[in-house]
């Protein structure tokens, strides 16, 4: 699948939920959460039907998020059919880790090839400050098993935010230094709540690491399906990363459509653009899947424009948690 500008479209981010166990600031509101109801969320079987047909058509790579998305009971059954699928060579997960050491060997039985955790800081005070919950112990717990046992790739991605915390970001780093375990920061996108926090570039935190481990060097090793750029450090075992969508724009090569969990196609981050799949789906319409799906990924914007601050008719304003990360 190609859009109209000559991208290669073949990774599919598919959130599953937009429910969550943690309340992150930037991400959700504490209270008042207005969850899409039950029947308008895609089965796991319309999932798979999606996926399979988008396989026909070039798709290779699957991200599931949510909302967090173990908390949608069957998640290893949904990674298992979606591996079966001919054609796809990738199928991972993006979790917030709370539930993470219950779900880890059913998760590698189940065939996933990447695991990623999301984690902020390692401070019990911020992590509540930032999360609205004391679930610290039960993410590192889930940190500590799939680094002891290592059977399946690890991640953990960090969002600094102004101001930022130099010994936390060492800290964090320090995950990849002792283990196989890449590390990588993320800018904060200015979306939904993420617009009231000052994003911390991608130059500021590389200058914190090389002061404190010596030179990075680019990576240039294939570690996975998306946009980060992954540099080595001396003595490290992982790898450090950068997904700098904001500062270091890349989207002329960016190569994903998501799909929210009831059904929509977006294909941008930054703009409310996109197409509804679900009725195509529910009564199994494959003409009008194949329009619906041409029509979605060819009116894919050529970028978005984060860093203009401006604002136009079309921006996303639903949050985070109910567009999938």
């Amino acid at each position: 699948m190609k859009d109209s500008f000559g991208r290669t479209i073949d990774y599919l981010r598919v959130s599953v939920t937009d429910r969550c166990n943690l309340r992150c600031v930037y991400c959700m509101p504490e209270e008042g959460v207005e969850s899409i109801p039950h029947s308008q969320i895609l089965t796991f079987d319309e999932i798979h039907a999606l996926c399979a047909f988008m396989a026909r058509y070039g798709l290779k790579k699957i991200k599931i998020t949510g909302g967090e998305p173990l908390v949608r009971k069957g998640i290893p059954n949904l990674i298992a059919q979606l591996k079966s699928i001919p054609g796809i060579s990738s199928v991972t997960i993006t979790t917030n880790g709370v539930l993470l050491d219950s779900y880890y060997h059913p998760l590698v039985e189940a065939g996933v090839d990447c695991i990623t955790v999301s984690l902020d800081t390692l401070s019990r005070e911020k992590y509540q400050a930032l999360t609205r919950r004391d679930q610290l112990d039960a993410v590192l717990r889930g940190i500590h098993l799939a680094q002891e046992e290592n059977l399946v790739k690890l991640k953990i991605n960090a969002v600094p935010t102004a101001p930022l915390d130099g010994d936390e970001v060492i800290r964090l780093a320090q995950f990849a230094q002792n283990h196989d375990t890449d590390v990588r920061f993320i800018e904060v996108m200015p979306i939904g709540m993420g617009t009231q926090f000052q994003a911390v570039g991608e130059n500021q935190v590389r200058s914190i690491l090389e002061e404190r481990f010596g030179p990075m060097t680019i990576c240039h090793e294939v570690r996975g399906n998306g946009p980060s750029v992954y540099y080595s450090l001396d003595g490290f075992l992982g790898k450090i990363g950068f997904i700098s969508a904001v500062s270091h724009k890349f989207c002329d090569t960016c190569n994903r459509v998501r799909l929210t969990a009831d059904g929509y196609l977006k294909t941008c981050l930054q703009y409310d653009t996109g197409v509804m799949l679900r009725p195509y789906l529910r009564d199994w319409d494959e003409a009008g899947l194949f329009d619906a799906l041409t029509r979605g990924i060819q009116a894919k914007p050529k970028g978005h424009h984060f860093e203009a601050h401006e604002e136009f008719t079309d921006r996303e304003h639903r949050k985070m948690s109910q567009i999938g990360g």
